[in-house]
């Protein structure tokens, strides 16, 4: 009966990541490792400015963690650029212990998440299929 509802797809995401004072790509890397049950890798580029089709076709979300906006703008719009070009939904996650996020972030989000793992989940997999 519970065997209809597993997800075996192996989800492929862009988590922002760069100049980080207080941890937060760790804490929300923790978080998706915590669910056992939902699986996922990370894709990666030196520059999202110049990563092509190749490499944007494969991913399944953007996941901009909100708390490190302000130190890794340029890499955040090239995310949000690449999103609309290649039609890949936007997991916007509140900066940590804070409910409010940058305006630009907030009308770019497909959806906007806390922190509860469960949630975090949730928010890819719905997000992933309304963009499909």
């Amino acid at each position: 009966m519970f065997e209809e509802n597993k997800d075996d797809k192996i989800y492929n995401l862009i988590i922002s990541n760069g100049f980080d004072l207080k941890r937060e790509y760790g804490q929300f890397t923790e978080k998706l490792f915590s669910k056992v049950d939902f699986l996922w890798k990370e894709s990666i580029s030196p520059d999202y400015s110049t990563a092509g089709d190749e490499f944007f076709s494969k991913i399944d979300g953007i996941i901009l963690l909100a708390g490190i906006y302000k130190e890794n703008e340029k890499t955040f719009h090239d995310l949000i650029d690449a999103s609309k070009k290649y039609k890949i939904p936007i997991i916007l996650v509140r900066p940590y212990g804070l409910e409010e996020v940058p305006e630009i972030l907030e009308e770019n989000a497909t959806t906007i998440v806390g922190w509860n793992a469960n949630c975090i989940i949730d928010s890819i997999k719905s997000s992933n299929e309304i963009m499909e």
